[in-house]
C-alpha cells in the first residue's frame, strides 16, 4: 500500500511518518509550499525554510523520498481569498478548515490519487468506517483533538485519508518524538494563520484591504472620540492600540457597515446561546435526532450541548444549554453525537 504523507516540519506529522514506516507502509513524504513569501517578504520572516530543514532532515534520517510541491496560486485561490473577504465583511475566518477541504483532501488529492492509495496527516482525529460510510471520531486528548478542522471533509475525500497519531495524546506523540530522536522533539507547536508564517496579521491585512478611516464613538455618550483606520484592524475586547487619552478604553463592538467603532471604559463582554448556521456538511448524512446533540464553536475542548432546529432547507437554528462570549458570525458550529462528528455549518449574523 502506497501511502502519501503530507509533513509541516511539526511534531505530529513527524511521528506519524515514522509510526508508518514501523507499520511497513510504503510511504513517501510532501511538503506543501504555501507560504506567501514572494509578494509579502518585506513583512517579516516566513519560516518556511526552517520548516523544510527540519523535512529534510527527518525524511533522510528515514529513508523517505521527499516531494516539495508548490501551492501559493491554488492557496490563494481557495484559502487566502476567502479569508481577505470575510475579514472585510467583518467575519471571523477559519482558513485551516477551508485548507483540509480544498488543498490537502481537495487540490491535492486530485494531483495524486492516481498514485497512492492515501493521503496521511498528523491531525488528531479518527475514522471508522461501516457499511461503506465513513465517520469521523473525536480522539482521547481533548485538548489537541482536530475533528472541528475536519468536519467539511466529503465521503470520497474521508475514504482517501488516514491519521496514523489518532489514538494517542499530545504528551505520548512529544514521547515518541524522543524515542525516535527528532530533530524537531521539542519544537513548539505553531500558532496563528498557518500561511502567515511570522508576518503580523495587521501587515497582512494593510497590504490587502488598505486603510478606511472612520470614527471612534464612546458607546454610553455617542460622543466622537477619534478616529481609525479601518474597522477590520480591531478585536471585540481589544484595550491596547487605541491610542486615546482618558482611558483605558476597550472595543465593545464594530458597525462595519459604517465603518464605527465603538469602545467604552467598562468592557462587558456580549454573552449568546443562540445562533443560525447555514452552509453545512454533514458526515455522511444529516442527523435524525437534532434534540440531543453536542456543539463546538471554535476549535478546543469547549463543548455545549445544544439543539438545532432548522428554519428552512439550508438554514438551522442553534440554542445552546449555557450562554457563550464569543459567537463569531463566520466562525464554524461543528456538532457531535457523543464522540461522534457529524458535520457543521456556518454561524451567521443573528436576524
Amino acid at each position: 500500500m502506497k501511502i502519501a504523507l503530507l509533513i509541516s516540519g511539526g511534531v505530529d506529522s513527524s511521528v506519524a511518518l515514522y509510526l508508518l514506516k514501523e507499520q511497513g507502509y510504503d510511504v513517501d513524504a510532501f511538503y506543501l509550499k504555501i507560504w506567501l513569501e514572494d509578494e509579502l517578504s518585506y513583512l517579516g520572516e516566513c519560516p518556511w525554510e526552517e520548516d523544510l530543514s527540519y523535512v529534510k532532515q527527518i525524511c533522510d534520517k528515514t529513508g523517505t523520498t521527499l516531494h516539495i510541491i508548490p501551492m501559493q496560486k491554488n492557496y490563494w485561490d481557495k484559502v487566502v481569498s476567502y479569508t481577505i473577504k470575510e475579514i472585510k465583511k467583518g467575519y471571523t475566518p477559519n482558513p485551516d478548515i477551508m485548507c483540509n477541504s480544498h488543498i490537502k483532501f481537495g487540490v491535492f488529492l486530485d494531483e495524486i490519487s492516481d498514485k497512492y492509495q492515501y493521503i496521511a496527516t498528523g491531525h488528531y482525529a479518527k475514522k471508522l468506517e461501516e457499511h461503506g460510510n465513513q465517520y469521523l471520531i473525536k480522539t482521547p486528548d481533548p485538548v489537541k483533538d482536530q475533528t472541528y478542522f475536519l468536519a467539511y471533509l466529503k465521503q470520497a475525500q474521508l475514504r482517501k485519508a488516514i491519521f496514523p497519531i489518532s489514538s494517542y495524546t499530545k504528551k505520548e506523540i512529544r514521547g515518541f518524538a524522543d524515542i525516535y530522536d527528532l530533530p524537531n522533539k521539542t519544537r513548539k507547536d505553531s500558532q496563528g494563520i498557518c500561511f502567515l508564517g511570522k508576518i503580523k496579521f495587521r501587515d497582512f491585512i494593510l497590504y490587502h484591504l488598505g486603510e478606511k478611516k472612520g470614527d471612534i464613538i464612546e458607546l454610553e455618550t455617542n460622543k466622537k472620540m477619534g478616529e481609525h483606520p479601518g474597522f477590520w484592524f480591531y478585536t471585540i475586547g481589544q484595550r491596547h492600540g487605541l491610542k486615546l487619552s482618558g482611558g483605558p478604553f476597550y472595543v465593545t463592538k464594530k458597525d462595519t457597515e459604517k465603518n464605527i467603532v465603538y469602545i467604552s471604559k467598562t468592557y462587558k463582554p456580549e454573552t449568546s446561546s443562540s445562533f443560525y448556521v447555514s452552509e453545512f456538511n454533514w458526515i455522511p448524512e444529516k442527523p435524525v435526532n437534532l434534540d440531543d446533540l453536542t456543539v463546538k464553536v471554535r476549535h478546543g475542548p469547549e463543548i455545549y450541548g445544544c439543539k438545532l432546529q432548522f428554519t428552512d432547507k439550508d438554514t438551522g437554528y442553534v440554542e445552546l444549554d449555557r450562554a457563550d462570549q464569543g459567537i463569531a458570525p463566520g466562525q464554524f458550529a461543528v456538532f457531535y453525537d457523543q464522540n461522534l462528528c457529524l458535520g457543521g455549518g456556518i454561524i451567521q449574523k443573528n436576524r
